[in-house]
């Protein structure tokens, strides 16, 4: 379907151009410039999801948060390998950094976070970026950088229970405890989801018929303790692991495969105030990535991919003056692979130094900076940025912004054993790019908004490549992309409604070819509205996404789409809140990508099915957080 009238109307209005949030204050941010900032300094588009708006929301996975952030793609396939892609103002699904507490999650295999399977129960706030950030945090950050930070620890002592059932045989239970004093704060928590789910095939050959279920345990722990007044320190856990059933969609005759997951990370903390104008803080962490995928009908389905990854970094910022800042920061990290792959390299290591000046001046304000990374497999990489932000009037701000970006090759690009029809390539180089954003954002007639227009060339876009003659295929750099958009974002009340809308048009495009780059919107729009009325409380979700295509060649096209949910609650009494959320009221039938159809067991010809998506869902829960 096409987007409605009125998505159109708001997505095209005069002048549109934004990205970043409400011109506020607060909440701080962390992740634009690598330190605590109100928002509204951070020269980076930063959309911020507190643990208020996930409870608000009754979001029921990260991508379900994320599906609201203007210039977001989310694809989620239920075949082979079951991952949820997330495209990030164009650029690919690998070329978004995903870090939680400061440790990076990305897999060192095929780029990606497992962002689907990460519980919202153990989550404090999410920070979107939007736009490069490799100046500050090296590879990965073209399309941006989503940082995740667990639960923290509130003062007092704080437990809470929550049990939920709904649609599809979902059961989710959790429970935790949070607190602390002036000294020390901790937070403990736990819980389990379960599901039945759904057939996410359409043909539903074979074995492909049946449900395709999850379960899914997690666990977090914060500590953090301040020593004196000039020292603190604090580490985080999580850990999330379980089992995922998916379905074989691409062979002839289906199996029965299943994943068991295992994503976690440790990250540990110590801050210094070292002088008046001086502090720095130490950073440690280690994350894992692992995927054991096995069926007993089919053996093309048994194999694991496992990331380990051991990280350092240590930041010092100096205030020169009133009107100077300067941050100065080395970073270390080294992947680790296993599989029951043959790859002839399967570690690697990086380090890194950047620099970034900030100045704030009458009316006025500046950003400069710089990285070298050093990578054991590719080589050295420079980047840089610059920023100027300029104030136009009482509230209204116009940000001027470049920014360089770098994706370095996968162990699956470089190194994938060879066999008679594929192989990797270990002389590929980094894909690079360049931004140039320009932003508008402001606090007027009751309206935080904020809008932008960007434009990134990406270059050495690693692709696969086939020899006419002998089919054998390799990834080598031989594209460029050029990405560009306009993105809106409004908060204001309505009526006595609490509005938050994103808007989004984006032209991916592959600039050898001319052809839209694969499984992006073209147009996207995000409606929220919620309402208190005492102790109850109402809210609406409205999501529509223009068509895109499935295939490079753009000869496959998906239909675009709209979802309607909506959510309510009563708050009981102080320890006791009920919620229930409805998804996809109106039961559309939609799709998000494509997977093909052998027709005969020698592949000589397939059909094309999309992926079934989730029909009308509803989930009932109890919140019990009592007083003590």
């Amino acid at each position: 379907m096409k987007l409605s009238r009125l998505a159109l109307a708001i997505a095209v209005l005069p002048g549109l151009a934004t990205a970043a949030e409400p011109y506020v204050t607060e909440p701080l941010v962390v992740t634009s410039g690598r330190l605590a900032e109100p928002q509204a300094q951070a020269t980076a588009a930063t959309t911020v999801f507190e643990r208020e708006d996930i409870e608000r929301l009754q979001a029921s996975s990260v991508p379900d948060l994320l599906s609201r952030v203007p210039g977001v793609s989310i694809v989620q396939n239920g075949g082979r390998g079951s991952l949820t892609s997330l495209f990030l103002r164009g650029a690919n699904a690998n070329q978004t950094l995903v870090l939680v507490d400061g440790v990076r999650l990305n897999a060192a295999a095929s780029g990606l976070a497992r962002l689907e399977f990460l519980s919202p129960e153990q989550i404090e706030r999410i920070e979107v970026v939007r736009g490069p950030r490799s100046a500050l945090y090296g590879t990965d950050a073209i399309g941006g950088v989503i940082q995740i930070f667990t639960r923290q620890g509130k003062a007092g002592l704080q437990p809470r229970l929550r049990l939920a059932a709904g649609s599809q045989q979902s059961f989710e239970r959790s429970l935790g405890l949070s607190g602390g004093d002036q000294h020390t704060r901790f937070d403990l928590g736990a819980s389990l989801a379960e599901r039945a789910g759904f057939d996410r095939s359409q043909d539903a050959r074979g074995n492909d018929g049946d449900h395709d279920g999850l379960r899914r345990k997690s666990f977090n722990l914060s500590l953090e303790h301040r020593f004196s007044e000039r020292l603190k320190g604090g580490l985080s856990l999580v850990d999330q692991r379980g089992e995922s059933e998916y379905d074989d969609l691409f062979s002839f005759e289906p199996g029965n495969p299943s994943e068991r997951f295992s994503v976690s990370t440790a990250a540990a903390h110590l801050e210094a105030q070292l002088a008046e104008r001086w502090s720095s803080r130490l950073e440690l962490g280690h994350s894992e990535d692992k995927s054991d995928n096995r069926d007993p009908l089919n053996a093309d389905n048994n194999y694991s991919f496992n990331t380990y990854r051991d990280s350092a970094a240590w930041l010092n910022t100096l205030h020169l003056d009133e009107a100077n800042q300067l941050l100065l920061g080395l970073d270390w990290f080294e992947d680790r692979l296993s599989t029951d792959s043959d790859f002839s390299q399967s570690e690697r290591w990086n380090q890194a130094a950047f620099v970034q000046h900030r100045h704030r001046g009458d009316g006025f304000a500046t950003e400069l900076g710089l990285r070298h990374d050093k990578n054991e497999q590719f080589g050295s990489e420079n980047t840089w940025n610059a920023a100027l932000s300029l104030d136009l009037a009482e509230r209204l701000e116009l940000l001027l912004s470049y920014g360089e970006g770098f994706h370095a090759p996968t162990f699956n690009d470089l190194y994938y054993p060879t066999s008679a029809f594929y192989g990797g390539n270990p002389n590929l180089a980094p894909e690079r790019s360049k931004t140039y954003e320009a932003q508008l954002r402001g606090d007027h007639l009751s309206t935080r908004w904020s809008l932008s227009a960007y434009r990134t060339e990406v270059e050495d876009l690693i692709t696969v490549v086939s020899d006419p003659v002998t089919f054998f295929s390799t990834p080598m750099n031989v594209n460029q992309a050029r990405l560009q958009g306009l993105e809106l974002s409004l908060e204001r009340e309505v009526l006595g409604w609490q509005a938050v809308l994103g808007a989004s048009l984006l032209d991916p495009r592959d600039r050898d070819s001319g052809h839209t780059l694969p499984r992006r919107a073209k147009r996207s729009l995000s409606l929220d509205l919620d309402r208190q009325f005492g102790a109850f409380a109402a809210g609406i979700t409205w999501q529509a996404f223009s068509g895109r295509y499935d295939d490079a060649a753009n000869t496959r096209e998906i239909a675009g789409y709209g979802l309607l949910g909506a959510r309510a609650s009563w708050r009981m009494s102080d320890e006791l809140l009920w919620q229930i959320k409805v998804d996809n009221i109106l039961d559309k039938d939609y799709s998000q990508a494509l997977y093909s159809r052998p027709n005969d067991p020698f592949f000589s010809s397939v059909n094309y099915y999309g992926y079934r998506e989730e029909g009308r869902s509803a989930l009932l829960s109890l919140s019990w957080t009592p007083q003590l």
